[in-house]
């Protein structure tokens, strides 16, 4: 019977270090006080729940058995790691998540030493965590290093390269594979845990061992021999795998929400590691809450909810946003267009693609956690006359850079690339900012580049793209919604490499590449009260860029700013790199180049983000009245 501890036992757990002193029957009830504590706090800050809720047991389990920070864990991705922050000193700043000032949703180097390696783009851990290995066997360290990563991270091509180069030197790295799709029904009873117990106990490991022994004495042909007999021997009681291939030791499946089945397994492993060792566990997304269980994404990622009922709370928009302004325009020419398809890298709803599957499933892929492949993938359906839209989150596609260099641009391929998530995105901070899409597609030969300044030129650009069959062409918006403008019936097909003047002024030119347009209109109201006549002026395409537009703006005015959502080395590079060349700056042409700064901005809400990064309207203005040398200006509020 378990004992229930009369105090809170997640009270008595400041570090891992601190789990020593708990008994193995009271980890329920710590696991149960953890998914309460996690539950509670992000029901005040929103975030990534279900992944979190899944791994509460086997995170609790990983600390209580390795020495955590020598030993190092490697959380993929980072979403599941809110119960690792708490047990690791954390739990003090945990209402904090994802808040400005406050704890990453990732793990982060910075934040404390139990964070190994940082992580907010999938499939990296086995890498890292390899890495890791071989330093400490290089260093002659005993350090163990284990590598948490997802049934859905498993499907990006750089875990098998790790996995292959992992098992070809033969390193010790203990690799989690968190099957939480339940594509493997999890085993019960004793009898399943017995055998996964034995597997990783002194029996097998010391057979196989034996076996390497002696063939290093007979040669190598009998080493294979004999390593695949053993292995055969054992695939009739657990079946062998494709993981044994590449030369790790497979243990599971195995329960990933019983202690009973976790502890004694990872304690095997740990006292008798010589390899690479794959342990299959398999979770429940959303495990203990029901309203995550019961939900169709296991509440992945949420808004501040209600803990009692899980009513998540309700934003409400002012205009529709920017994704979906994305999936319902390319809703709407799919249907007067069988040519259009839809690609997706695991991120159907996030990209707005889910609503192009459900109007046209045969027409829509997702290719999984393999960024590189969709825009392949892409690139064959354009040679064959298709129109491809492959739909990637701006530090996403970053992914897919040579893809989209080699297999696409030099072939002058007519892929499209829609681009969300474009400039800051707020709680998920540096990891996920679409800051440098376009520095990177602006550089390539003859690729178009555009940006949306509203959601009506997003409806705009989508139909653009439909229409242009010369070659690649972006076109990117960011995440959030829209500013509320008046939406048209069909988007109209926008001339190529032609801006736009929405204001026209005499002294100020205001030249915006994106969203800011909305800021950019603010500030010239503020400039133009100041006896600054200023023109405002959306771009609409970095790349052609409008020569005869900004021609005329540099030579009517006496102060031209440019103003975009992207690093240093995207639009205003290309601006500058016109005007020097044309000698439009020989005259005295004030011009000054607004990027987001070169820094990584930790997480806060957008607006703040661009404030501090002064892109708004007061540093806008700030910026035009310090390029005219004036101290002071008198703004409304």
């Amino acid at each position: 019977m378990t004992s229930v501890p009369s105090t809170p036992l997640l009270d008595t757990v400041h570090i891992p270090a601190d789990l020593k002193q708990v008994e193995d029957r009271d980890l329920p009830q710590l696991a149960s006080e953890l998914r309460a504590e996690m539950i509670d706090a992000v029901s005040k800050t929103g975030g990534h729940l279900g992944a979190g809720l899944g791994v509460v047991e086997l995170t609790i389990a990983l600390h209580k058995v390795f020495n955590t920070p020598n030993d190092r864990i490697i959380f993929d991705v980072g979403h599941q790691c809110y119960p690792h922050k708490i047990l690791t000193g954390r739990r003090e700043r945990i209402r904090t998540l994802r808040q400005e000032d406050g704890l990453s949703g990732f793990t982060k180097r910075g934040e404390s030493e139990y964070d190994p390696f940082g992580a907010g783009h999938s499939s990296t851990s086995i890498s890292a965590g390899l890495g890791m290995a071989v330093a400490a066997d290089l260093q002659g360290s005993d350090r163990r290093v284990i590598a948490v990563i997802g049934d859905g991270a498993m499907s990006a091509g750089m875990a098998f390269e790790a996995l292959n180069n992992a098992g070809a030197l033969d390193a010790r790295l203990i690799v989690i594979l968190n099957d939480n799709d339940m594509s493997i029904a999890p085993p019960t009873g004793a009898m399943s845990a017995y055998l996964a117990r034995l597997a990783s106990g002194r029996t097998y490991m010391g057979m196989r061992e034996f076996g390497k022994k002696l063939t290093a004495y007979l040669g190598k042909t009998v080493d294979r021999a004999i390593t695949r007999a053993v292995e055969h021997a054992r695939g009739y009681v657990t079946g062998g795998t494709m993981f044994e291939e590449l030369g790790f030791y497979h243990i599971g499946p195995i329960d990933g929400h019983s202690f009973e089945h976790l502890l004694p397994v990872l304690r095997n492993v740990r006292d008798n590691q010589q390899g690479p060792v794959l342990i299959h566990v398999v979770t429940q997304k959303g495990k203990g809450y029901a309203p995550a269980e019961e939900a169709a994404d296991k509440y992945h990622g949420v808004n501040k909810f209600d803990v009692i009922t899980g009513a998540q709370a309700k934003v409400k928009p002012n205009a529709p946003s920017y994704t979906a302004v994305f999936g319902e325009t390319l809703v709407q020419e799919g249907a007067l267009d069988e040519k259009i398809v839809a690609i997706t890298a695991a991120m159907p709803s996030g990209t707005g693609v889910d609503k192009f599957a459900d109007a046209f499933p045969a027409r829509t892929f997702d290719v999984g956690i393999a960024e590189q492949h969709a825009v392949t993938f892409a690139a064959g359906l354009a040679c064959d006359g298709m129109k491809p839209f492959a739909a990637l989150y701006s530090t996403f596609l970053q992914r897919a850079y040579d893809q989209v260099v080699h297999d696409v641009a030099i072939q002058k391929l007519p892929v499209r690339f829609p681009i969300d998530r474009a400039g800051f995105v707020g709680a998920d901070g540096p990891t996920h900012a679409g800051s440098f899409d376009t520095g990177y597609l602006a550089m390539l030969p003859g690729f178009v580049v555009m940006a949306a300044s509203d959601e009506a030129e997003l409806k705009h650009m989508v139909r653009t793209a439909v229409s242009y069959d010369e070659g690649p062409i972006s076109f990117r918006y960011p995440r959030g919604e829209g500013v509320g403008v008046e939406m048209p019936e069909r988007g109209e097909i926008l001339a190529i490499g032609k801006g736009r003047i929405v204001k026209e002024g005499t002294k100020v030119a205001l030249l915006s590449f994106g969203t800011r347009l909305a800021d950019c209109l603010l500030a010239a109201e503020d400039l133009e009260a100041a006896g600054l006549s200023t023109t405002v002026a959306d771009a609409r395409f970095a790349k052609p860029l409008d020569e005869d537009m900004i021609r005329r703006l540099a030579r009517e005015h006496e102060v031209l700013v440019t103003i975009e959502e992207g690093s240093i080395g995207g639009f205003a590079s290309h601006v500058l790199q016109f005007l020097a060349r044309e000698g439009l700056i020989d005259g005295g042409l004030k011009v000054r180049p607004m990027v987001l700064p070169d820094v990584w901005m930790d997480q806060a809400k957008p607006e703040a983000m661009y404030a501090k990064a002064g892109l708004d309207r007061a540093g806008i203005v700030r910026t035009v009245f310090e390029a005219l040398g004036t101290a002071h200006l008198t703004q409304r509020a």
